[in-house]
């Protein structure tokens, strides 16, 4: 192997491996990073049962905390669950969610930009507000006695911040780059190229590999962050929560998986990778429906070449 073919192949990998990082870097800065983007896709599980299920229980526990009603406080805390389920299918509920997901979400940019410690947790005080305003409404005794407290909801320990901080920071702050970085060693790797045709073939077969790696590393990474969680409404909340936010990184594995499949096909096939089977599936009609005509002459079609004797002028004739 030549030193222009080596360094040829290192490009083409190196692009192949370029592949999932540039798509966790660019969904990392522009999905989770972005306010915007995150509320926008935390918002649709407000509407969630796991989600609305894991409110109603924290919300309820962190009341019953702070009021005590001596024997009627098994009939309270069902009644306020059941009201707290009933309030999640609210419109307010959905403006409580989406202030309390902004909050949360500034609060662990945060924790990523400047590095600050201790939990990052949502607090569900508005809902707590929110709901107290609808018993008193409908005339429930003690509901004015509940305390609108700040209930929180952990997102992340301390630990895990730890943890996830280094990595994530850094995809972040790569952003594009990992992206565009990837173009360029595969265009280079291709201009050094000595056959460019199964170079072509074979960076778009590693691509779609790795994009391929990268969906299997999703549900194994599901698995592991829903094993640290206990209780049957928070998993069920984490796993709506993990779905949503990984979406976008499954359908851009997808579409390169996609992509790079055909594209590695339509190399190896040549110019026209489905001609083959298209005059194939012609012949067979042919052979079916008894047509044994001759086609008009076509010099680049087998069997109608020039060397056809009835086409090959004879000799000049002497003149008299």
């Amino acid at each position: 192997m030549t030193h222009k073919a080596a360094v040829s192949s290192v490009l083409l990998v190196l692009a192949c491996l370029l592949v999932p990082l540039g798509t966790l870097s660019t969904w990392a800065k522009y999905e989770i990073g972005d306010s915007d983007r995150y509320v926008s896709t935390m918002a649709p599980l407000a509407g969630d049962p796991g989600v609305q299920n894991a409110v109603a229980d924290a919300v309820t526990t962190g009341v019953m905390k702070n009021v005590d009603v001596g024997a009627l406080d098994t009939v309270l805390t069902g009644y306020l669950h059941d009201a707290v389920v009933s309030f999640t299918d609210t419109d307010a509920f959905r403006g409580a969610w989406n202030t309390a997901n902004r909050a949360a979400h500034d609060a662990v940019q945060q924790a990523l930009d400047e590095g600050t410690t201790g939990p990052v947790t949502l607090d569900l005080a508005p809902v707590t507000e929110q709901v107290k305003r609808q018993l008193e409404a409908d005339g429930v005794p003690f509901a004015g006695r509940i305390p609108v407290s700040h209930t929180e909801v952990t997102l992340l320990s301390a630990g895990d911040l730890a943890e996830l901080r280094g990595g994530f920071h850094v995809l972040q702050l790569a952003g594009l780059w990992l992206p565009l970085a990837a173009v360029a060693c595969a265009v280079a790797g291709l201009a050094l190229a000595a056959n460019r045709r199964r170079a072509l073939a074979a960076t778009a077969l590693g691509a779609a590999l790795a994009a391929a790696a990268l969906l299997v590393a999703l549900p194994i990474a599901r698995a592991l962050t829903l094993d640290d969680i206990t209780g049957a409404a928070n998993k069920a909340a984490a796993a709506a929560v993990y779905d949503a936010l990984t979406s976008p990184l499954g359908t851009a594995s997808w579409v390169f998986v996609g992509v790079g499949a055909v594209a590695a096909f339509a190399v190896w096939g040549g110019r026209d990778p489905f001609g083959r089977v298209r005059n194939a599936v012609l012949r067979l009609r042919r052979e079916h429906s008894g047509d044994t005509r001759r086609r008009p002459h076509d010099p680049h079609t087998p069997g109608n070449r020039a060397d056809d004797r009835s086409l090959v002028p004879g000799p000049p004739r002497p003149r008299s």
